[in-house]
């Protein structure tokens, strides 16, 4: 799946994500409003990872979504 139609469909998104990283809150959900880069800060800055690692589970998750 491509990140352009996660975007396009992300407020069906939003619960896989909160699924995925429930560390980040509605609030957090709304401020990234399907930008794959804000995705990837916030889950580095909740989870305390690096960005590599942050970038390798947002990849991840992508190849899952559906």
């Amino acid at each position: 799946m491509n990140w352009d139609t996660i975007a396009g469909n992300w407020k069906q998104a939003t619960g896989k994500v909160k699924e995925q990283w429930g560390e980040l809150t509605d609030d957090d959900v709304t401020r990234i409003a399907g930008q794959r880069d804000q995705l990837v800060g916030r889950i580095q800055e909740r989870y305390g990872i690096a960005k590599d690692e942050a970038e390798r589970q947002v990849k991840d998750w992508e190849r899952r979504y559906h």
